[in-house]
């Protein structure tokens, strides 16, 4: 306690006994944008690029995707970790994922989940643990282990088109979701918990727009949107109650209902028939984030722009739109340029009212560079980094600032910085001449600077988003 007591005179001794002294120097406001990529294990569409590569490998692939981002100054990974009822970490409740180890229920090794997040806090960015809620099992090529629901509790399973898929109306079924959630939640640093937009299966659609399957449950429309809706409500509600800075987001499909905003086309009605009355999720604010799956082009019968405009105008709670990078030059969409996707983002900045924000589909095409899509972001998008936007629906308490050291050496100075409790990062500022620089975001207590900046500044970040005075020290 009495070494707690003197840590922060400690450092203020050292700080003016070096040549960086505490100043009254205000620092400017440092810039709020969500900069998030899903990566996606399911298909290995985007990490590991295949299953039953080695511990070692995997890792690698992990690294190299997060080190493309930290280079870029993106600051979050929305990491798949329950694809089919199954585990991309360490859970005593459900097998290990075939995805990772090429049998489901084999061990890869290592704890997949604990690693990313060990090396992304490392580089600055937030990992949001993604789940899919209800889906079993995408095809029957799939060998289920004996662990896994399909044979545990093969009452509760609904097979659909390819799907096997665990019944939203079943109380096991949502308090297994559930369950697996909390697990995560309590035993993990996750800094998000996340799910898309498979609550029921997508069906193939009729000309007239009735669904040519029903979903075997015997359930009206009306029954399935209000099993989804509370599991929502509640993920939120139990989410908070163990962890209230864990960060909840859902990212429905992008359009509400067809005709909603007036002109707005689509071949699925996702109220209808998936379950998702996203826009009352929304409006109740039972997230903290929605990322409506906005894939589609600025102009046409499904605008870009037209879409984000009427989602942001429909809550209070940031709305960060799923943008397509992976179709830039894709069968999906022939001929979508690299610019499409830098004015969509350009678009997300100026949009409503909310703090403002946006997540890639995928980290795939980020980190391949597809169509030189980094390249642009970097040069015209990214030129300083960001902090991940506030919670002040959750706290609003200000941390307390971090007592500061400047130690010069080596080309640079290294900035050191007392821990302040509550707070999990530090953005750092830097004054060269007259301009402020947006340093660094880190998870650590020091970090490198390049030359020898006039000023340097440390906020202490809390859990929620929230950042303390800074703590300026100047020449």
């Amino acid at each position: 306690m009495l070494f707690r007591a003197i840590l922060p005179l400690l450092f203020s001794a050292i700080a003016f006994g070096q040549s960086y002294k505490p100043s009254r120097e205000r620092a400017p406001m440092i810039p709020r944008e969500f900069r998030g990529a899903w990566s996606a294990c399911v298909y290995n569409i985007d990490w590991p690029s295949n299953k039953g590569l080695s511990a070692a490998t995997q890792k690698a692939e992990l690294r190299t995707m997060l080190d493309k981002m930290a280079k870029l100054r993106m600051n979050a990974l929305i990491f798949q970790i329950r694809p089919n009822a199954d585990a991309v970490y360490n859970s005593g409740i459900e097998p290990a994922s075939h995805w990772i180890s090429g049998t489901m229920g084999r061990s890869s090794g290592y704890d997949p989940l604990a690693y990313c997040l060990q090396q992304a806090h490392a580089r600055g960015i937030e990992v949001h643990a993604w789940f899919n809620p209800f889906r079993a099992l995408p095809n029957e090529k799939i060998l289920a282990s004996s662990k896994h629901v399909t044979r545990t509790h093969p009452s509760v399973i609904r097979k659909f088109k390819t799907y096997k898929w665990m019944d939203p109306s079943s109380k096991f079924t949502q308090q297994r979701a559930m369950s697996v959630i909390l697990d995560v939640v309590n035993r993990y640093d996750v800094d998000g918990v996340h799910i898309d937009d498979y609550f029921y299966p997508y069906p193939d659609v009729e000309n007239s727009g009735e669904a040519r399957q029903i979903f075997p449950d015997g359930k009206t429309e009306s029954q399935r949107r209000d099993y989804v809706s509370s599991f929502v409500k509640n993920m939120y509600s139990n989410v908070k109650k163990a962890k209230p800075w864990v960060r909840v987001g859902i990212s429905p499909f992008g359009i509400w209902r067809p005709g909603v905003p007036k002109g707005t086309t689509a071949s699925i009605d996702s109220y209808k028939h998936i379950g998702a009355d996203s826009r009352r999720w929304l409006a109740n604010g039972w997230c903290d984030y929605l990322s409506p799956q906005l894939y589609w082009r600025i102009q046409g019968p499904q605008s870009y722009t037209r879409l984000l405009t009427w989602w942001r105008a429909q809550g209070s709670r940031p709305v960060w739109p799923g943008i397509a990078s992976a179709r830039i030059n894709s069968t999906d969409d022939p001929g979508r340029p690299v610019s499409e996707i830098i004015n969509q983002v350009s678009y997300s900045r100026s949009i409503g009212r909310n703090y403002v924000g946006h997540v890639f589909w995928s980290a795939k095409s980020i980190v391949n560079n597809r169509g030189g899509i980094s390249k642009a972001l970097a040069k015209s998008i990214y030129q300083e980094p960001a902090l991940v936007p506030p919670m002040p629906w959750v706290s609003k308490v200000v941390p307390s600032a971090p007592a500061v050291r400047v130690a010069a050496g080596g080309g640079g100075v290294t900035v050191s910085w007392s821990r302040v409790r509550g707070c999990a990062k530090y953005a750092v500022q830097a004054r060269y001449g007259k301009r402020w620089v947006f340093s660094a975001v880190s998870y650590g207590s020091s970090v490198k600077l390049g030359g020898t900046p006039d000023a340097v500044a440390v906020s202490s970040v809390d859990r929620y988003g929230i950042t303390s005075v800074p703590a300026v020290l100047g020449k």
